[in-house]
């Protein structure tokens, strides 16, 4: 495959790139020539361990040693926006190849997995798994994804371009390209992030997710009009209900995204309510078909709502169903049964909205109210609790003195609004971070039963903590089994179907034990969250927070989830995605049905052929533990460095996350001047260090704890784990992606600065150490030597961007020696921020 790669990628990108040179623009053609000449400079500046600054000066006295600094240093502005665009131009390229680079019927498609299950025998169990299992992938408003909309439109037509070799088109929207800016003047709104990812759904997920239903169905040879599951394949949705650490997000937000959310989803059904009408012209037909489409029509233009359920849309389109039936002969019949099932997969909502919250604002909201009915708040845990079960009425919102509180609870009182209007399934869940006791579920589930559930003989909704940190994971079953015995909570859940819904995340896990600990201990999580569910009658759903990069828990998630093993609970898979992972893996119809394919098989597979690969010993789980100890003890030591938070602060862009632009969200959690660790979000915190080329959060203690196996003479037992545990391989491939995305050549001059030397050093020997032992356990001569394709995709882009990489440290180096701040060198880290995250695709 790394010879179609080769040729389909490699090659397209040198003979499509020689066409920015023809670009009629100012100063195109200089920047152009200029631009290889720095890209070698930097590539053997580095090899003979010139600093970043050595570098750029060097390359202004040999080729622009006659012009002013204004113009050397406007054409370093030249550069980064012109490497912006080659690696849109290469991101295109490998969007256009990706049926040529993948197999889509091979490993982990459904066609692949029916197969299997048919030479097994295995067909009945396949279809009965099918009737009770889903997949949630849910998409997040957070930035990381830099493209303005007028530049993912131009993607998406060079991509077309691309695919039918149309050199004059692919030469006009290049064009367009340079003409086109890369920047968002302003901070987008969460209602305009909103919009952003709506265009997806339309466009991407509509489609994928019926043909994907529809093929399934019709292989198996299952009628779509007696499927029972519509839900196999979800889309979850955060803009507009995800309030964690972002104030801008408003109750009336949350109205407005749900609102323009039906009205997509009803133009989706309109377009196709016409095309169906073209064949459905028969007599007591298409009378009907055509009362469907003008009430479909008053809703979405005369703001008159004829539909006010998804149940009544279905209700006339069975009529018409059973007309043809009994009046002609069922003709055209399997065309009103897709579009049926549409219907049911998406009914009034098209995607599952959630609210989510910090447990630290329930904590403060429930203070106030406690004030307002005159309550000092009980010294146990427990009988707080009873305090807040207590409550039976909340104060008006006029007594509530806190506008944030305020908010809070109009919040709540928006989503029984939201259910009535798009159904249920519309926001049937809340969220709450930094979950941490059951206090900090029973505050929610009081809060809701009180507006929410109101008039209601039961609450409609359900109520999911998220565990996060190493203590908060290790703790959370205790916690779930304390609640599982409370009256009032387990007649909750039973009403609720016995389901209990589990958020475990990786961004800030991983953040905080680093990357094996935090992994293993995510996976012990969910294996004795499900014992103690499986003890107490409940079903247990486990929800996903990972990011792009292997760092966030991204990576390669078809692994991951076909090597949990029986201990955890396989009833769905849900998962967020976000950034450039929405747009790089599900942005395309090919891309989203081959990805959303791979993770339908991974959860299948791993119930239907649950084996000792997937399955770890005693002893097994024994290693990773030991391994995941001493990773964790030197992630710690490193983490208390007193340069770490310095360093973060003070040499890595992370302050310039906030200026970007990308997103509505602030970039940290706390309000006060001072950086704490404690408050810094996720994205930030890995993207610094990936901008930096040094990816820690992705491989960092990894080398040590292997070495320190290896000095007890026990190296052989973390060789055959890597052969004979998918889970532990997983983790470690994912860990080399993370490796090979680093290059720390680019900030060595940091060995001899009198602050952060001895820091970088220690950065730079473990990365050495991570490698050589990686290669040595995996008994590869080089990183990701079995997948060669993300490997020459990693080269390539890494390759488009070492002069963004040069120039954003030759800034960051000039400002640490000269001790003073300059708004050029400023800018120029900021612009080169973009295009290196870009290229990466999932680097934060």
């Amino acid at each position: 495959m790394h010879k179609t790669y080769d040729t389909e990628v490699a090659k397209r990108f040198t003979i499509y790139n020689s066409l920015f040179l023809d670009l009629p623009f100012d100063d195109i053609y200089r920047t152009g020539t200029l631009l290889p000449i720095l890209g070698t400079a930097c590539q053997k500046g580095f090899q003979s361990g010139l600093t970043p600054k050595q570098i750029i000066e060097g390359f202004f006295e040999e080729m622009m040693s006659n012009n002013t600094e204004t113009e050397q240093t406007n054409l370093l502005f030249k550069m980064i926006q012109y490497v912006e665009r080659q690696v849109v131009l290469f991101d295109s390229i490998e969007d256009a190849a990706f049926e040529k680079i993948n197999d889509l019927s091979g490993k982990g498609s459904i066609k692949a997995l029916i197969a299997r299950a048919d030479n097994d025998h295995k067909r009945e169990a396949l279809i009965e798994k099918l009737k009770n299992f889903s997949v949630r992938l849910t998409l997040t408003a957070h930035p990381t994804q830099f493209y303005p909309g007028s530049v993912l439109g131009i993607i998406t037509d060079l991509e077309n371009a691309i695919r039918s070799d149309d050199i004059g088109k692919i030469n006009l929207l290049l064009k367009q390209l340079g003409k086109t800016g890369f920047i968002n003047r302003e901070k987008p709104t969460p209602y305009e992030e909103a919009i952003s990812l709506i265009w997806y759904l339309e466009n991407v997920f509509y489609q994928s997710i019926s043909d994907i239903t529809i093929r399934l169905l019709s292989t198996l040879d299952i009628p779509l009009h007696t499927w029972e599951n519509p839900g196999l394949l979800k889309i979850g949705f955060w803009p507009g209900g995800d309030r964690d650490g972002n104030p801008f997000v408003t109750h009336d937000t949350t109205v407005k995204v749900a609102e323009r959310l039906q009205k997509w989803i009803l133009r989706c059904y309109y377009r196709d309510l016409r095309k169906l009408k073209r064949r459905l012209t028969f007599k007591n037909v298409e009378d009907k078909v055509l009362h469907i489409e003008r009430s479909i029509y008053k809703t979405l233009f005369e703001d008159e709502a004829v539909y006010t359920s998804k149940e009544q849309l279905l209700d006339d389109l069975l009529k018409v169903r059973e007309t043809l039936i009994q009046d002609h002969n069922g003709m055209f019949i399997d065309l009103l049964d897709q579009f049926i099932l549409k219907v049911k997969i998406f009914g009034l909502h098209f995607a599952y909205m959630d609210v989510r919250q910090d447990s630290r604002k329930h904590d403060s909201l429930w203070g106030e109210i406690f004030e307002l009915k005159g309550i000092d708040w009980a010294e146990t845990e427990d009988d707080q609790i009873e305090q807040i079960l207590a409550i039976k009425d909340l104060p008006d919102l006029e007594e509530v003195q806190d506008d944030f509180h305020k908010e809070m609870l109009q919040t709540l009182g928006v989503i029984g609004q939201v259910q009535k209007s798009n159904g249920e399934e519309a926001l049937h869940r809340y969220i709450i971070s930094n979950c941490q006791s059951r206090k900090h579920l029973l505050e929610v589930y009081q809060l809701a039963k009180l507006t929410v559930g109101e008039g209601k003989e039961n609450l409609p909704l359900d109520i999911v903590p998220l565990f996060e940190t190493i203590d908060d994971l290790a703790e959370a079953p205790e916690i779930m089994t304390s609640l599982y015995h409370l009256p009032e909570y387990r007649a909750h859940l039973a009403s609720r179907g016995n389901k209990q819904t589990i958020m475990l995340g990786f961004s800030d896990g991983t953040k905080d034990g680093g990357y094996l600990q935090a992994n293993w201990s995510i996976l012990r999580a969910k294996e004795e969250l499900t014992r103690v569910s499986r003890e107490n009658g409940i079903e247990i759903a486990f929800f996903d927070g990972r990011g792009g990069p292997p760092a966030r828990g991204g990576g390669n998630m078809h692994n991951f989830y076909a090597s949990l093993g029986e201990k955890v609970e396989n009833s769905e898979i849900q998962v967020t995605i976000q950034g450039q992972t929405i747009s790089a893996n599900y942005g395309k119809q090919a891309s989203c049905t081959y990805n959303f394919e791979q993770l339908l098989s991974a959860g299948l597979e791993n119930h239907l052929y649950s084996d000792s690969e997937n399955n770890l010993s005693e002893s097994q789980r024994a290693l990773i533990q030991e391994l995941a100890d001493k990773a964790y003890e030197s992630y710690k030591d490193f983490k208390n460095h007193d340069k770490f938070v310095p360093y973060l602060e003070h040499v890595t862009p992370l302050k310039y996350f906030g200026m970007t632009n990308i997103g509505s969200r602030p970039l940290k959690r706390g309000k006060g001047g001072g950086l704490k660790f404690e408050d810094l979000r996720a994205i930030p915190f890995v993207g610094s260090w990936a901008q930096m080329k040094q990816n820690i959060p992705g491989f960092y203690g990894v080398g040590t704890a292997i070495e320190k196996l290896e000095e007890e003479g026990r190296i052989d037992e973390v060789k055959e784990l890597y052969q004979n545990s998918l889970f532990f391989r997983t983790l470690l491939g994912n860990s080399m992606q993370s490796l090979n995305k680093c290059f720390y050549p680019a900030t060595a001059y940091l060995r001899d600065n009198k602050s952060y030397g001895e820091f970088w050093q220690i950065m730079f020997d473990e990365y050495n150490k991570s490698i050589l032992k990686l290669k040595e356990v995996s008994e590869m001569e080089e990183l990701m030597g079995d997948n060669q394709v993300s490997k020459k995709s990693i080269a390539i882009r890494e390759k488009i961007v070492l002069p963004l990489i040069t120039i954003q440290q030759y800034a960051i180096q000039s400002m640490l020696e000269s001790g003073k701040s300059s708004e050029l060198f400023q800018k120029l880290i900021l612009r080169s921020m973009f295009g290196i995250i870009n290229a990466a695709r999932n680097a934060a």
